[in-house]
């Protein structure tokens, strides 16, 4: 038997301070007594964005004019898949209240964590939390060169930093004034690391960690707390579902375009790239190749972004 797919049409919504609406859903519904982002089912021959202007404004009279994609979740259930279509709306009218009775409230992105949600819920919140670019660091001279192209980056507004370097070593020599320059521009700091050697570095508790497929596939769980930012790089069906197994917060996948770097690779294609995050559950970067350009088309394709090395760094 075929299951069903069940649309629904989430709204992250943002006022003019970065703010984000939530509601509290009815103690006597499934889950009630948790928060939620607003939203409901799209009705057949319905389009998101009807339906999503159609369910906020019955919810909390507003309308809705500006939104941009976020994430798709799937939940597969049996009898019936949920797709939870989540789009950001960036621009709206009206006074935002619950007409249906629900409680309501506008919190900061930060404070997410200070409410109860649905689990399904918590790929959401992280992909809220992230940006849309991911700069892995390239090549460079000295540690003040490198400092240097870092905070350039950072000063054109990267927010997200992979730290990929050769050897232990030379992370071990320069992390302390990595974490200092990325606290400085409040941007969040990765380390791709193995877990044991990411647990010997003093100021792991500033950084997440991300691990590369070898590194990925050698852990059976997850290997660090879960208020340590951990991502991971896949490049098929078989790392991806290990890495949501494991209980990773987001992934690279790759190589999406055809690069300079691994020329032997071959390039996997929006297409491809697409059908696989239909498999995806968390956020999903799009590497390999990517421009700025890309960005657009990345977010189309069901990408939380776009990660690059030449191209930021």
């Amino acid at each position: 038997m075929v299951s069903r797919v069940v649309h629904v049409a989430v709204g992250v919504i943002l006022d003019e301070s970065g703010n984000i609406l939530i509601a509290k859903r009815p103690d006597k519904t499934h889950q009630g007594g948790l928060w939620e982002f607003p939203g409901g089912k799209v009705e057949q021959g319905e389009s998101l964005f009807d339906a999503l202007r159609r369910e906020l404004r019955e919810e909390l009279t507003i309308d809705i004019t500006t939104t941009e994609p976020l994430i798709k979740i799937r939940h597969d259930y049996g009898d019936k898949i949920v797709l939870l279509d989540v789009h950001k709306v960036t621009h709206f009218i009206g006074s935002a209240h619950g007409n249906e009775g629900q409680p309501i409230q506008w919190v900061t992105p930060e404070s997410l964590h200070n409410y109860e949600f649905p689990a399904a819920n918590n790929p959401i919140i992280t992909a809220i939390k992230l940006p849309k670019r991911l700069l892995i660091n390239g090549g460079f001279i000295d540690s003040e060169d490198f400092l240097t192209r870092l905070e350039s980056a950072l000063k054109k507004g990267i927010r997200l930093v992979q730290l990929r370097l050769q050897n232990a070593e030379a992370i071990f020599a320069i992390v302390e004034s990595v974490v200092a320059l990325c606290k400085r521009y409040s941007a969040n700091l990765l380390i791709n690391i193995s877990p044991d050697l990411f647990r010997q570095i003093p100021a792991n508790q500033n950084i997440g960690l991300h691990l590369n497929s070898k590194n990925l596939l050698a852990c059976s769980t997850r290997p660090v707390g879960s208020e340590v930012l951990l991502s991971a790089s896949c490049h098929d069906l078989k790392e991806i579902a290990h890495a949501q197994k494991i209980g990773v917060d987001f992934i690279c996948v790759s190589p999406v375009l055809e690069t300079k770097s691994h020329p032997d690779q071959p390039a996997m294609g929006w297409q491809v790239f697409e059908e696989l995050l239909a498999q995806v559950t968390i956020p999903a970067y799009a590497l390999g190749g990517m421009k700025e350009s890309d960005l657009v088309v990345a977010l189309e394709h069901g990408a939380q972004g776009t990660a690059a090395i030449s191209e930021w760094w």
